[in-house]
């Protein structure tokens, strides 16, 4: 229940397409409250009749805000929320049961509806000194006591970072907002020009002045020695969305402060966590309130939940889970698979229930098998190995057989553009990963979107080469062919259609290569892991020899027949991938059937992947049979 409360709400997932604006704003002043009210009523008292006007002011404006919301199957629970929150102000309630009400209801205003701030990168706490120093010191004061330099002259005075008890209510992403938006009737402006990550790290800072060394110390203690918190909060992004207050929910208030410090000193203590099977914490929370969702009959909003869980939960830990137990992994996919396809056909509750607790006790299985580090090296070492031939095997056939047809059809000329399209397909690779590492994330959805499209392009390009590849192979035209184009000069559009052609095959091999590496890179293993990519280097670049040698060795007639079969394999098995990946990206619907699941001919349980594949193959085999009835009729006496 309290891994529930603390998670509610760490997720953009939007049941409809909200005013993100509106969303933003109410949220934020519910946040306000939360923080400030203490300071404007205690014991039924009114302390400050300004700031207790401006409290209920705020409580009002949110209210209207949520008013003006899309319609959901929470909307009406969101509003009355917001008028019991007025009526609680209003009636100058306890400040703890205002705080707790405000902070509850924009909890789960960002579970219906989502804000867009998210954080993904660990955020850099120097950047945010350096910037505190340059932006924030000549108000706040050097310490954050709101004693700085022009602070005699602001009404209201800037607000003290090191009041304890403030900022035990503030969370990160609360700082966050107001460093981006500014806060009204204040002298605090909006700083939307620094960067998202800057204001990030800033947000992290101002959070941590109320701690001192002592907090932080205890906090890494607890940390280190207390397993259910990292359940509690499994993401950087549950960090930011996460208070002192909210902790004390379930820790005393010591424990609470300890943790708080240490971790928005720390941030990275999280991000290590992910590495070692975290995020399959925020993959069995996302999947509880999914299932939570359901049973109220808000079916968008627990398909959007499950498929969170995927590919935010599983997603980052998939490689590791690749190398040491590839048969795990699929039964994690095809449970999940099947969550995601019981809720969008409306399935009964028991039946959605009972997948979601098949997907929850795979979980912990893979949990188990992450945190078991004896057979790191060699698993590390498999795990690298594998992913390498098996993303670039795929590319490399489609490369070389384009590199092999050249040459046996004497069209050096057209080579530099083949090996320019590959070879930019690396240097994109390249920008990638430093994209992924250092600038942005790159999430789950966007990678399968990605792999989806590009693979359904390839698809349908090699469906066509291979066709007409094999109507050059049949009796006759290959020599027709040859003695037309070997002297003749390639169009400007076709050296273009190979350099296209070449870039997106390999790409998309790359795209998921590097983001696999990403995920699984440890600096503890990492010698393990390069010796398996070197291992896989060499093991393609064998491959590669083999295939040009034995491609210049074949009669051109049978290469030309031999190359057309193959990547006629190719686009089934990449259409077959391209829909799979669509599927999980949440673009297409899940329509599961008894079928077995085989990765590397891209043969998935669902009818749509299934019937994407059908379709290509008779595609091929109508080109294939009409090719050989021209070439009898051609060759058919007068």
């Amino acid at each position: 229940m309290v891994l529930a409360l603390l998670l509610v709400g760490q997720g953009p997932v939007v049941a409809a397409s909200p005013p993100q604006d509106e969303v933003r704003q109410a949220w934020q002043l519910l946040d306000y409250i939360a923080a400030d009210y203490s300071g404007a009523v205690r014991d039924g008292k009114v302390l400050n009749a300004s700031e207790y006007a401006e409290m209920r002011e705020f409580a009002a404006t949110a209210r209207e805000h949520i008013h003006t919301l899309p319609d959901t199957s929470r909307h009406a629970a969101l509003l009355a929320a917001a008028d019991a929150l007025v009526q609680r102000i209003a009636t100058r309630a306890p400040a703890p049961d205002v705080a707790n009400a405000a902070h509850a209801l924009a909890n789960d205003l960002l579970a219906t509806y989502g804000v867009p701030a998210v954080l993904a990168k660990v955020p850099d706490l120097q950047r945010g000194a350096q910037l505190y120093t340059e932006q924030c010191a000549a108000c706040h004061g050097r310490s954050g006591n709101g004693d700085g330099a022009a602070a005699a002259s602001m009404d209201p005075p800037p607000v003290a970072f090191s009041n304890a008890e403030r900022a035990a209510r503030r969370s990160p992403l609360a700082l966050y907002e107001a460093i981006t938006h500014g806060v009204p009737r204040t002298a605090m402006p909006a700083f939307a020009r620094l960067s998202d990550a800057d204001r990030w790290a800033l947000a992290f800072h101002v959070g941590s002045l109320a701690y001192g060394q002592g907090d932080r110390a205890s906090g890494e203690e607890i940390w280190r020695n207390t397993p259910r918190l990292h359940d509690a909060l499994p993401s950087l992004e549950a960090l930011s969305r996460s208070s002192q207050v909210q902790l004390e929910q379930w820790l005393d208030a010591k424990q609470a402060r300890a943790i708080t410090a240490y971790l928005r000193a720390h941030p990275q203590a999280i991000s290590a966590d992910a590495g070692k099977g975290g995020s399959l914490a925020y993959a069995k929370a996302r999947l509880q309130a999914s299932l939570q969702a359901y049973r109220e009959g808000d079916h968008g909003r627990a398909g959007s939940l499950a498929l969170s869980a995927y590919l935010d939960g599983v997603e980052p830990v998939e490689p590791m889970l690749a190398a040491r137990d590839p048969a795990l992994l699929h039964a994690i996919e095809a449970a999940m698979a099947s969550v995601r396809a019981g809720i969008g056909e409306g399935a009964a509750l028991a039946q959605v229930t009972a997948a979601a607790d098949r997907a929850d006790a795979l979980f912990d299985q893979a949990d188990v098998l992450l945190q078991d580090s004896r057979s790191d090296a060699a698993a590390d070492f498999l795990g690298s190995f594998t992913i390498l031939v098996r993303e670039g095997l795929e590319a490399l056939l489609i490369v070389i057989g384009m590199i092999a047809f050249l040459r046996r059809a004497e069209r050096r000329d057209a080579l530099p553009w083949v090996h320019a399209g590959w070879s930019g397909a690396l240097l994109a690779g390249a920008a990638t990963w430093v994209a992924a590492t250092w600038l942005v994330s790159i999430s789950g959805a966007h990678r399968e979107l990605t792999e989806g499209l590009s693979s359904l392009f390839a698809a349908l390009v090699l469906l066509s080469v291979g066709i007409w590849m094999h109507r050059k192979s049949m009796a006759g035209r290959w020599q027709q062919y040859l003695h037309a184009k070997v002297s003749a000069a390639a169009g400007r559009r076709s050296m273009w259609f190979l350099f296209l052609f070449a870039f997106v095959a390999v790409y998309r091999e790359v795209f998921e290569t590097i983001l696999f590496y990403a995920a699984m890179w440890n600096p503890d293993s990492a010698s393990a892991i390069l010796a398996g990519l070197l291992a896989g280097a060499a093991v393609l670049a064998l491959v590669a020899f083999a295939l040009l040698r034995l491609g210049m060795q074949l009669p051109i007639g049978k290469f030309f027949a031999a190359s057309s079969l193959l990547i006629a394999l190719l686009a089934v098995v990449l259409a077959g991938k391209g829909v799979t990946a669509l599927q999980e990206a949440g673009w297409i619907g899940l329509g599961l059937v008894r079928a077995p699941h085989i990765d590397w001919l891209g043969i998935s349980p669902t009818w749509q992947s299934l019937l994407a594949q059908l379709v290509v193959l008779l595609v091929a085999v109508y080109g294939y049979l009409a090719n050989a009835r021209g070439t009898r009729a051609h060759d058919a006496p007068a």
